[in-house]
């Protein structure tokens, strides 16, 4: 039997995306699991549903007199002794630097709530509102130092209606995220996402006659 699919998710909040993954592609001794679960806050509730599940978690706190690149170093160490195939960024509210991304090449995804390239940064549902338009999203891409310029590879589009708010825009866009990351997470544990390496902004997903 081949050797499970290991994860890690880095978290800074209550964990709803989480949640999703240990519902959906956590299967502790089966082809995908969720092998540590690191937040950047103690008081992250995203903890306490990592605990309730039986996984490992870990506190790498943003110390905002420390240096970021000592930070990151510590944080890919504790990450890399996981030896994980994906790190998912699952609200994980800090820049990474090349101290941590250079340790996990191609393997660091990130989830953003727009349409990316449209709306980086951490208020993409407001600024979707605030542009007026017809349809924002949620982009799972690849993470890289530049604030969610990774290429896409996966991306569900979301109706912005008249009369929304930010909560009712939010909950559509929170449900794409639920979906989207999960589907992610299983084509790399197939095996079905490449990266071309000679025009890195390509994203293949592989049909399965393509393994």
């Amino acid at each position: 039997m081949p050797d499970a699919f290991r994860i890690v998710v880095l978290i800074s909040g209550s964990g709803t995306n989480l949640q999703r993954l240990i519902d959906t592609v956590h299967t502790p001794g089966g082809p995908s699991e969720i092998v540590l679960v690191v937040s950047s806050r103690e008081d992250a509730f995203g903890i306490e549903r990592a605990r309730t599940a039986g996984i490992p978690t870990r506190i790498v706190a943003r110390d905002p007199g420390a240096d970021r690149l000592d930070r990151d170093r510590a944080l890919a160490d504790v990450v890399a002794g996981e030896a994980p195939d994906l790190v998912v960024l699952a609200g994980w509210m800090s820049i990474l630097t090349g101290a941590f991304l250079d340790r996990f090449p191609n393997r660091v995804i990130n989830l953003h709530p727009s349409l990316l390239p449209a709306f980086p940064g951490m208020h993409a549902i407001d600024d979707a509102l605030a542009w007026g338009v017809r349809f924002t999203g949620v982009t799972v891409h690849y993470a890289e130092e530049e604030v969610d310029g990774g290429p896409p590879i996966l991306q569900e589009p979301v109706p912005v209606y008249v009369g929304d708010t930010r909560e009712s825009l939010a909950e559509r866009v929170h449900a794409a995220e639920h979906r989207l990351l999960p589907d992610a997470v299983r084509l790399f544990a197939a095996g079905r996402v490449w990266r071309d390496p000679q025009s890195p902004r390509k994203v293949h997903i592989l049909e399965e006659g393509q393994l």
